[in-house]
């Protein structure tokens, strides 16, 4: 693997970050008089810029995770820590970055939004990941691999053997979204850093502790990556409004993880209730809060739900999703009323229903 700094932009590496007296002089007292950005000086709780590091907040994430906060990164959701990501290590117009689809929308948007190429490595027939394949699709100018896993649409996990592998053969950044590993039985990757300065890992708040509202992603990596996403980041990308709402819901960890066993016990319940349905071909495995489905006809299928009051989400133009939809796992209680829905769907299949 070659040092990590030789893979950022040239620019990047050269350029000054901006600074300002929050970040300067952190360690002053906080009893200092600001007069140095421009502030309303009437104290309301919001008055001031917030904390540029997050300090606080990435303290307590570094309890939770047993990870030094100085390899944590903060974004404003997942996707800015994807974007900056790429922003770092990609030239625009030069180099490239490979996704294995079907996988995560907003990694082919974000290639497009900084002139970025995409190479495609396909998932195999059961969703897998086939490491000659992602080899095949690397060339010289390849700075970024991203894999999800769990992945999404698809909700399984990717091999850890065939990870190591690309990991130690691939000289690029590994970054590996794991917005759905709370879900999953399997240990996360960030436990793997300090053996692998390639890799990048990034989790979210979204999904598990229930707080998509706040958009706050979180990012792992070596401390050379932590320190160029912080040069090249906004100054204050993170609000005081989403550092305190961050902390208050970090704080409950009894109901996050009460939450994950009712999610995970609906969803293989789910798995078992819609295996069941005539017109379902395939309820694939799921490691995250959301199961893949294979119907007869999920057009129909999506526009009898949506005239239901249910929305999912059809998947079929995806590489390898031909007739798929995707159905988030609700509550007990939405996840009974999709049931039966689903039942109503086949009893009027006359109407609705086309094998």
């Amino acid at each position: 693997m070659k040092n990590i700094e030789n893979l950022v932009r040239k620019n990047i590496k050269q350029m000054s970050p901006y600074a300002s007296a929050r970040n300067e002089f952190a360690s002053v007292s906080t009893d200092n008089v600001y007069l140095d950005a421009n502030e309303n000086p009437f104290n309301n709780g919001l008055n001031r810029y917030p904390d540029p590091f997050q300090l606080q907040l990435k303290n307590r994430i570094s309890e939770l995770k047993g990870i030094p906060p100085a390899h944590i990164f903060l974004g404003n959701g997942s996707d800015e820590v994807l974007d900056l990501i790429i922003r770092a290590f990609c030239e625009p117009g030069k180099d490239n970055m490979v996704i294995t689809p079907p996988t995560y929308g907003m990694y082919k948007v974000l290639a497009a939004i900084n002139n970025v190429e995409i190479r495609e490595a396909s998932l195999n027939k059961d969703f897998g990941l086939d490491k000659a394949t992602v080899i095949k699709a690397v060339n010289a100018r390849t700075r970024i691999l991203f894999l999800c896993s769990p992945n999404n649409p698809t909700g399984n996990s990717m091999d850890n053997v065939t990870i190591e592998n690309i990991l130690n053969d691939l000289n690029c950044i590994v970054v590996i979204d794991e917005a759905y590993i709370d879900f999953s039985g399997n240990e996360s990757w960030i436990n793997k850093l300090a053996l692998y300065p390639n890799l990048i890992v990034c989790q979210t708040l979204s999904k598990a502790w229930g707080a998509a509202a706040i958009r706050l992603g979180i990012c792992y990596a070596s401390e050379p990556a932590i320190s160029i996403l912080n040069k090249i980041k906004p100054p204050y990308n993170i609000s005081k409004l989403t550092q305190q709402e961050a902390l208050k819901i970090l704080s409950k960890t009894k109901k996050y993880r009460k939450n994950i066993s009712v999610i995970t016990t609906e969803r293989d319940k789910l798995r078992s209730q819609l295996g069941k349905l005539p017109f379902v071909k395939n309820v694939y495995p799921s490691d995250a809060n959301f199961l893949l489905i294979a119907v007869t006809n999920p057009f129909l299928l999506c526009e009898y739900l949506l005239n239901q009051g249910i929305v999912i989400r059809n998947r079929s133009n995806l590489t390898g999703c031909n007739n798929c939809v995707r159905i988030t796992v609700g509550t007990p209680e939405e996840n009974k009323i999709l049931i039966t829905k689903l039942k109503n769907f086949l009893y009027e299949k006359s109407t609705f229903y086309r094998p």
